[in-house]
């Protein structure tokens, strides 16, 4: 007999999503306005009605079981939905003004699709959108010149508020063809300035491993960090799917530190209009789309 699919309630979805962002239950029953163990009992019947352990936890830290990372990109397409369903059905459609935010790498791998399908769907929303470093839009949106933005962070150390979407490995990239830089040489460097995650990140790793280094060229843009790491110049870090043509991922063997992933975001104002929110569900829907996480 094929086993007949459970009715989910989407609040017990909406608990697990929110779980799945904050990594805390005293976090989450906050934003939902419940009781801790209201919360605990939601997260059970959820499992319950999956036959499934979604979140492995303990006195220190919540982390999603394969079976939850399975679930977390599905819940949040189906809150989506609805929430498309609600505004549509109840003549809520979104309108008026959002300003967003993002940074240039992300803005031009992923953003032209997703927010021209936005546009299209939603024509009542006049969008504003600008490129900045992760630090300025967090600055931004704390004074509310962003309704959204989209931020990078690193695993375990969130912005509050921010939204997880989408986890991504660094790696370190030089010209197509390019020799790996001798093991006993500086390394010499492209990078965005600070204040910029990967920034960070490389010349962390690089001080950790001890490594020497010279960062030769700056540059705020994407296009002109991969112009000069093309002529040559140095190299840089980047996410694994975002090295564009001409550039190439340098292997282990290459004997450089490994990197930490950087997590992708969403960061939402408080008191945001609703169409700012249905622009995040929008970019949450995309990544899933584009990444393959749907």
């Amino acid at each position: 007999m094929t086993r007949r699919a459970p009715d989910i309630d989407t609040a017990l979805l909406r608990a697990f999503v929110l779980l799945a962002e904050t990594r805390s239950f005293t976090r989450t029953a906050e934003r939902l306005g419940r009781t801790q163990p209201a919360v605990t009992l939601q997260l059970r019947r959820l499992e319950d009605a999956f036959g499934a352990r979604l979140l492995a936890r303990d006195r220190r830290r919540v982390a999603l079981t394969p079976e939850g990372e399975a679930l977390l990109p599905m819940a949040r397409e189906i809150l989506g939905l609805v929430g498309q369903a609600a505004e549509r059905l109840s003549g809520l459609d979104a309108a008026g003004e959002v300003r967003f935010g993002s940074p240039e790498d992300f803005a031009t791998a992923f953003l032209p699709g997703i927010l021209a399908r936005f546009v299209e769907t939603h024509p009542a929303v006049h969008l504003s959108t600008a490129c900045e470093l992760t630090r300025r839009l967090i600055e931004g949106v704390e004074a509310a010149a962003y309704d959204l933005a989209v931020i990078k962070q690193a695993p375990g150390r969130l912005h509050p508020g921010a939204r997880p979407v989408w986890r991504e490995a660094l790696v370190w990239v030089a010209a197509e063809g390019a020799r790996p830089p001798a093991r006993d040489a500086p390394l010499r460097l492209v990078l965005s300035p600070a204040p910029c995650v990967y920034r960070e990140r490389a010349t962390e790793a690089l001080a950790a491993a001890g490594r020497g280094f010279d960062v030769v060229y700056t540059s705020p843009s994407l296009a002109g960090a991969a112009a000069a790491v093309r002529a040559g110049l140095g190299i840089t870090v980047l996410p694994r799917t975002l090295v564009p043509p001409g550039l190439a991922t340098l292997p282990v063997r290459a004997g450089l530190p490994a990197l930490e992933e950087t997590v992708i975001c969403l960061l939402l104002r408080p008191g945001a209009p609703p169409a700012a929110e249905a622009l995040a569900r929008a970019v949450e829907q995309g990544i899933a789309r584009a990444t393959g996480l749907s």
